[in-house]
């Protein structure tokens, strides 16, 4: 039986996708990741996975970049984006950025089924206006490849950067000496291409689902 990852903060809406997987696939292995740093863990102990239902909108992601990001290092693993923020060009920008499928969060239970055994299939599957949206700006796949380059733990301090930490308080999430984060940004500007950490969370930035409403991050010296 297939192996299915739902990564949502809200336990709910967990609820309601095992209900529905349990009625489309009996016997079906479920196992659930509430936050980004979960759902990272949660991939790496299941690289068999059949399927990921990935929320946009969990506690630490920003964007499309975890999409981006897992697409990266797990390109054998078919993303499905479940997600409350419906609008075509959010739906497209999704599938663009390597998403097997998009399912709104308004779909009914009927319609997630049949999207979940679609995929599960082989098929893409998402809302007619999806494919009728303008695609991703070519800055935007730029961005995506850029952030593709960076290690499981670089991207994880840029995401940090993007919400406005300073290194010190990095250092004291991840566990590690300031020194260290400083390493990693030294890195992040690197393959990025960015002159100081401003530039690096604006080029992230582009794969945010409101592009202009970014944080930048207090400037310090690396």
């Amino acid at each position: 039986m297939p192996t299915l990852l739902i990564a949502d903060d809200h336990p709910l809406f967990r609820e309601a996708l095992r209900g529905v997987v349990a009625r489309v696939m009996p016997g079906a292995r479920l196992h659930e990741a509430d936050s980004v740093d979960a759902l990272y863990a949660l991939v790496e102990a299941e690289p068999d996975a059949d399927l990921l239902l990935l929320d946009l909108n969990m506690p630490g992601a920003q964007g499309f970049s975890s999409l981006v990001h897992l697409r990266a290092l797990h390109p054998q693993l078919p993303i499905v984006v479940v997600s409350a923020r419906e609008e075509p060009v959010v739906m497209r920008r999704a599938l663009d950025h390597g998403a097997v499928g998009f399912i709104p969060k308004s779909a009914d239970a009927a319609t997630l089924g049949e999207a979940i055994g679609s995929v599960l299939d082989g098929d893409h599957w998402a809302p007619a206006a999806a494919f009728n949206a303008p695609a991703a700006q070519p800055e935007e796949h730029d961005a995506a490849r850029r952030l593709r380059d960076l290690t499981p733990q670089q991207f994880r301090v840029l995401q940090m950067l993007g919400a406005g930490l300073l290194n010190k308080q990095i250092g004291y999430e991840l566990n590690v000496s300031e020194a260290t984060v400083k390493a990693h940004v030294t890195a992040i500007l690197r393959k990025l291409g960015a002159g100081n950490r401003t530039q690096a969370v604006l080029i992230a930035g582009r794969l945010a689902l409101d592009p202009g409403n970014i944080t930048l991050p207090p400037e310090e010296v690396d």
